[in-house]
């Protein structure tokens, strides 16, 4: 069986010039861009309420980007996760967090196969990445990939309303209601 091949249609820095002319937001999953999908009220209060959440608590170095700020990952890849945090300093002009620690995503029913297989794999081969954080956009609810470092396996925990987020690495703790506080859910 012959299996296709795809090359390539531009490099990470050619995505970054076209992706400054274009009126939609895309990613680039390493060969092409890919469009991101609208976010719903719902998804952009939770985002608020993580980064809000990280920015009240961490302390310099450590600082917290929002969905603007670009993750390098395999092939060139880039995402742009809701929200990223890394204790790396950056230059202001900069494209791409650097050395990301934690990542979190919002799980949408249209952005979920993705964010569940094919940005776990991506993360996972960026070594400075010690945790991801999937919020589930329906349900106060987390799954959360952590590792020791970036040569060791996930692990995986699942966090309900009722628990609290750990960020050892960061030195941090955070309700996991919080980051759903006044969203409208459907249990």
């Amino acid at each position: 069986m012959a299996l296709a091949v795809r090359t390539p249609t531009m490099t990470r820095d050619e995505f970054f010039t076209w992706a400054e002319r274009q009126e939609l937001r895309y990613e680039f999953d390493g060969f092409a861009p890919v469009a991101m999908v609208g976010n719903t009220l719902g998804h952009g209060a939770i985002a608020q309420n993580i980064y809000f959440a990280l920015r009240s608590r961490l302390r310099a170095p450590c600082h917290v980007n929002g969905p603007d700020a670009g993750v390098a990952t395999v092939r060139d890849a880039v995402r742009y996760p809701d929200a990223v945090v890394s204790c790396s300093p950056y230059e202001r002009g900069a494209r791409l967090v650097p050395q990301p620690l934690v990542i979190f995503e919002i799980i949408s029913p249209t952005s979920g196969r993705i964010d569940r297989i094919v940005k776990v794999r991506e993360y996972a081969a960026v070594p400075s990445v010690l945790r991801y954080v999937m919020v589930e956009s329906s349900t106060a609810a987390l799954t959360v990939l952590e590792r020791a470092s970036g040569d060791a396996p996930w692990t995986a925990t699942t966090l309900t309303e009722e628990d609290t987020l750990r960020l050892g690495e960061l030195g941090i703790e955070v309700p996991v209601a919080e980051l759903h506080a006044g969203v409208p859910l459907t249990e």
